[in-house]
């Protein structure tokens, strides 16, 4: 399994890439930096400024062109076309190798499959003019490619260490919780993202501070938007988009929450506390992330580190689930070294 050792590994890394360029292309609004999909304007590489002009009147009527907005897209594209093409490699070598006693067949299959839902989205995301549903669902999307490549690199790396699958060990279930309400925020962040509601609010507490603030919560979460209109800079109104954040923001509590019950309940577990402390890290900078991001109004330096913060606090809760489960099998079979368990 050396190639596919090697081939997870380079996934992993340029599927992280992938995502910061997602957000990356997103916060700059250059989402629809390419009218057209596959190419932009017409084109695999994008021609010079001038070239483009000539042809945007009659094959691209009312589009400003912006090429930098589309090199930003295209080179997301670029990204993500090369990560399939490895996740397909991978999945030809999982399958050629599905007679060897604990290869994850199942897992590449589900990720190949899941890299081409991903295509189907990114081109609804042009198509479709950023309509916020299908945005969100592309970023969810893109991070569960990430968490699956890392699940999938874990797989590997225990039947490196020659243990079968029936070592595995029992999760507590307030980490199967926690990453659900990860995901949730993770979406709601999209969502208001997608919506373009990260300006809805300028006070980290109460949305207009002493003011008084209507909240359309109705129209706000409703996912059943209309196909058609073009959703760059965002179509709903104020209240829907106070809503929104102010949504995220009790989701941010709620995640607080849970990792609270989980530090709680594997307080006695000593080896996973170095896990516990990195998400706490990562979720402490997300909080001050979130309310700098509120205070200024969304510099693009800080909404690309809080979209980058989410990366790094899932990969850490992923990583934490691991190693529970890893510490579970390790007292189960007695190999758990003296002092690693404090009760």
């Amino acid at each position: 399994m050396v190639w596919s050792w090697r081939l997870v590994n380079i996934a992993i890394v340029l599927a992280l890439i992938v995502v910061l360029l997602g957000g990356w292309t997103r916060l700059n609004d250059a989402g629809l930096g390419c009218p057209d999909w596959p190419t932009c304007y017409g084109h695999i590489v994008l021609p010079p400024q001038e070239k483009v002009a000539e042809q945007i009147g009659v094959n691209f009527p009312g589009h400003q062109v912006d090429l930098r907005k589309g090199w930003l897209e295209m080179i997301h594209r670029y990204a993500a076309s090369t990560l399939g093409l490895l996740i397909l490699l991978q999945a030809m070598l999982a399958w050629k190798q599905k007679a060897i006693t604990g290869c994850p067949v199942q897992l590449s299959l589900l990720l190949l499959v899941l890299v081409i839902v991903q295509g189907i989205f990114g081109m609804w995301t042009v198509t479709l003019k950023l309509v916020p549903w299908v945005v969100t669902l592309h970023l969810l999307g893109g991070l569960t490619t990430l968490a699956l490549l890392v699940r999938l690199r874990q797989s590997l790396s225990r039947n490196r260490n020659r243990q079968s699958r029936g070592e595995r060990g029992r999760v507590d279930p307030s980490l199967v919780l926690l990453m659900t309400v990860l995901f949730v925020q993770i979406a709601l962040g999209g969502w208001t993202s997608s919506n373009y509601a990260g300006w809805a609010c300028d006070h980290w507490l109460s949305c207009q501070g002493d003011q008084r603030v209507e909240y359309d919560f109705r129209e706000g979460l409703n996912p059943v938007l209309p196909l058609g209109p073009n959703y760059e800079g965002g179509l709903l109104p104020a209240p829907a988009r106070a809503a929104i954040q102010m949504t995220h923001r009790a989701g941010a509590l709620m995640l607080l929450s849970t990792l609270v019950l989980v530090s709680w309940r594997l307080r006695k577990v000593a080896a996973i506390a170095p896990w516990l402390s990195l998400c706490w890290g990562l979720m402490g900078l997300q909080v001050l992330l979130g309310v700098l991001n509120v205070i200024w109004q969304l510099p693009l330096a800080l909404a690309v580190a809080h979209h980058a913060g989410a990366v790094a606090l899932l990969l850490a809760v992923v990583g934490l689930y691991e190693r529970s489960r890893v510490q579970q099998t390790e007292v189960i079979h007695g190999n758990l070294p003296t002092g690693q368990i404090t009760s």
